[in-house]
C-alpha cells in the first residue's frame, strides 16, 4: 500500500454506507456539524496516520489522542475547509502539504457532534507548530499497524448509567480510543474493502 494505491482506491471504491457511525449507535436530529482531518504521511517505513494528544487542562476530551479538527464556522466552505482550517490552527500544518482524498461516513458523538473524516496525504518535508493551548505533542502510528483487525481491541466503560462500548488501540504508550478509534476502524475496514464489497456495521462509539 502506497500514496499511489490510496489515490486509486478512493477514486474507485465509495466509502461504505456501513460503518462505526456513532456513540450508542444512535443518529440526532440535531447535531453541530465538525470536521477532522485524518492525516496519512508517507514515510520510507511505509505510510503513517498523524495524531494529537489534547492538552490535560482542557475541558473537553483532555488527555486524549485525536484527530486534528473541530466544529464548521459558518465561512468554512464544506467539511474540507473545516478540516484544514482546524488542523492548521491546532498543529500549523500548511495545507499546501495536503493532497485530499475523500471522506469516511459521519460520526455521531455522544456530546451533539456530526463529524466528517476527511483523509488527506500529507507530503513530507513538513514543519508544524502545535498550539499549546491545544495539542501537548504530535505523534505518528504506522498505518499497518492501524489497519490490523487484531489491535483493534473492544472495552466498555459506564457513563451516565450506561455502558459504552467502544474500540481500543494502544501504540506504543498511547491509547486511542472512542470516536478517534472509531474513525480509525472505518478507515481499516474501507481500505480492505474490495470494490462492491459490504462492510458489516455495528456500534461501537
Amino acid at each position: 500500500m502506497d500514496p499511489d494505491w490510496l489515490r486509486r482506491h478512493f477514486a474507485s471504491v465509495p466509502p461504505p454506507a456501513a460503518a462505526v457511525y456513532g456513540d450508542h449507535g444512535s443518529r440526532p436530529a440535531a447535531a453541530t456539524p465538525a470536521s477532522v482531518l485524518v492525516p496519512i504521511v508517507p514515510r520510507e517505513a511505509g505510510l503513517a496516520v498523524l495524531f494529537t494528544l489534547r492538552t490535560a487542562h482542557l475541558k473537553a476530551h483532555s488527555g486524549q489522542v485525536a484527530f486534528p479538527g473541530g466544529r464548521a464556522e459558518p465561512h468554512d466552505d464544506g467539511p474540507e475547509a473545516t478540516a484544514l482550517r482546524e488542523t492548521r490552527e491546532e498543529i500549523g500544518l500548511d495545507p499546501r502539504h495536503v493532497e485530499l482524498l475523500g471522506r469516511l461516513p459521519e460520526y455521531h458523538t455522544g456530546t451533539g457532534f456530526r463529524v466528517t473524516p476527511v483523509v488527506g496525504l500529507v507530503a513530507p518535508p513538513f514543519e508544524l507548530a502545535p498550539d499549546a493551548n491545544e495539542v501537548e505533542r504530535v505523534f505518528e502510528v504506522p498505518l499497518a499497524f492501524l489497519m490490523d483487525p487484531a489491535n483493534h481491541r473492544r472495552g466498555s466503560r459506564e457513563w451516565q448509567g450506561q455502558l459504552r462500548w467502544f474500540y481500543t488501540m494502544d501504540y506504543e504508550g498511547h491509547t486511542i480510543w472512542g470516536a478517534t478509534a472509531a474513525m480509525v476502524v472505518n478507515l481499516s475496514r474501507y481500505l480492505a474493502a474490495p470494490p462492491g464489497a459490504a462492510v458489516p456495521a455495528d456500534k461501537a462509539g
